[in-house]
């Protein structure tokens, strides 16, 4: 698990809106906030993940750890897809530290090359433990399109 926190490519997110959920005098509000992330090796694809953000004086200093709550939405962005080389079949696409604890968000990217889809599962884990919460989302490519898959 560590190796492939490890080689997962550098996270590009775009924060896109966030909503307020508790009101706090001092620092940020707890808001949830809704993020795009491009796949990089499939063009024309993005995820838009909402996830809980802890505000206050912690939150906004860094050192509040948010909730594993997520939602995850992926969607073909672009008028065609394009394959960046060939895609393992499970590929750890999207990891960003959480909390100064070692806790991470991941978006893994899973070929189901019977159905010619993309599925993308997205989760919170801890070094020690994790949570069973998650969210997950499928994009449908055209059979004219087939997936590239190492083999």
């Amino acid at each position: 698990m560590l190796i492939a926190t490890a080689c997962a490519l550098p996270v590009h997110s775009e924060e896109i809106g966030e909503v307020s959920t508790v009101f706090r005098f001092l620092g940020k509000n707890d808001r949830i906030v809704i993020e795009a992330y491009d796949d990089p090796k499939v063009k024309g694809v993005s995820c838009f993940v909402s996830r809980a953000r802890t505000g206050g004086i912690s939150g906004t200093v860094g050192l509040a750890e948010d909730t594993a709550d997520a939602s995850i939405a992926c969607r073909q962005v672009g008028d065609v897809l394009q394959f960046v080389g060939q895609l393992p079949k499970q590929e750890d696409v999207f990891s960003e530290r959480q909390s100064i604890l070692f806790k991470r968000l991941h978006i893994v990217r899973v070929v189901d090359p019977v159905r010619n889809t993309l599925v993308y599962l997205t989760y919170s884990d801890k070094l020690i433990e994790g949570s069973p919460k998650n969210g997950v989302a499928a994009v449908s490519v055209p059979h004219n399109n087939p997936i590239p898959l190492k083999k």
